[in-house]
């Protein structure tokens, strides 16, 4: 009869306490609410005056639009001298080779820094780490200068095959902390069975390193995508352009800007990141929690 009385009295506490945890959980989602819509609101306000004229833009801060006016982007889409399906593939073509040249050539090097001893591997790994604490501008004139003297200005060149020879630090050191937590004995079983190196990279780690490999793929693509200075630099004719300096000629100094033209344009070029990152999220995730994590 005591422990019945006991139960009795503790139902309330414990409804209370459920209570009281459901409005803290309540609390904490309707301000994190509140801050999305602070950080989404410019993103919106852009896609919302994308569909506006160009007097109603700087007047008009609703999220909503009065009209959809789709006319915007069929104009936005040939306003310029080439159509920005040029841009979309240009920028398309080195974001793929991009993707190609750092999967390849990083996790080779990754390879190589968490599996093979050779003389010297500690001190080029440090060397390695060293890169990513420099900044790109230290190196920019001199790398210009060297594709000068080559004749690369003007190509995709300068852009895309540096990426097949491991530039790119942060993926290198990202794969070498993946590949430290497959385990050893596996190369061991595959040596014993004959394997070499390039065997055991190919049918034993890279199968392993599906998350890691993704992730590469992700982030070199919407970098490269969303590249402005090294396309700025390199890139003189509008035939090559890509959508990043596409967006930009949509504003000029000297004449009037087209605000609807570009806002238009700008929110078609981000459909392809937001794709990217819609379907391949997982991966993505995966791929930079189990980074070091042991096996």
């Amino acid at each position: 009869m005591t422990s019945r009385k006991l139960n009795f009295l503790m139902r309330p506490i414990k409804n209370n306490g459920q209570s009281s945890g459901f409005l803290v959980s309540l609390s904490l989602h309707i301000l994190l609410l509140v801050f999305s819509v602070f950080m989404l609101y410019p993103l919106l306000w852009m896609v919302a005056s994308s569909f506006r004229t160009n007097g109603e833009i700087l007047n008009n801060f609703s999220l909503i639009p009065s009209v959809l006016n789709l006319k915007n982007y069929k104009e936005a889409w040939s306003a310029l001298t080439y159509s920005f399906g040029t841009f979309a593939w240009n920028s398309l073509l080195i974001s793929v080779l991009t993707v190609i040249g750092n999967v390849m050539s990083c996790s080779v090097t990754a390879f190589a820094f968490a599996r093979l001893n050779f003389k010297g591997r500690n001190f080029w790994f440090a060397i390695m780490l060293g890169t990513l604490m420099m900044p790109q501008h230290a190196v920019m004139i001199p790398q210009y200068v060297m594709f000068l003297k080559i004749g690369w200005l003007d190509t995709y060149l300068p852009l895309v095959v540096p990426k097949f020879f491991a530039i790119d630090a942060f993926f290198i050191f990202l794969m070498v902390q993946f590949f430290r937590g497959i385990p050893k004995e596996l190369d061991e079983a595959a040596q014993m069975d004959g394997c070499g190196p390039w065997r055991i990279y190919l049918k034993i780690l890279l199968p392993l390193s599906m998350p890691v490999l993704a992730t590469t793929a992700i982030f070199s693509f919407i970098w490269s995508w969303g590249d402005f200075f090294g396309p700025l630099i390199y890139l003189n004719e509008m035939k090559s352009y890509t959508v990043q300096l596409g967006l930009r000629s949509f504003i000029d100094a000297t004449s009037i800007s087209d605000w609807v033209g570009l806002f238009a344009m700008s929110t078609l070029a981000l459909l392809p990141v937001f794709i990217v990152f819609l379907f391949f999220q997982r991966m993505l995730i995966e791929g930079v929690a189990t980074t070091g994590m042991k096996r």
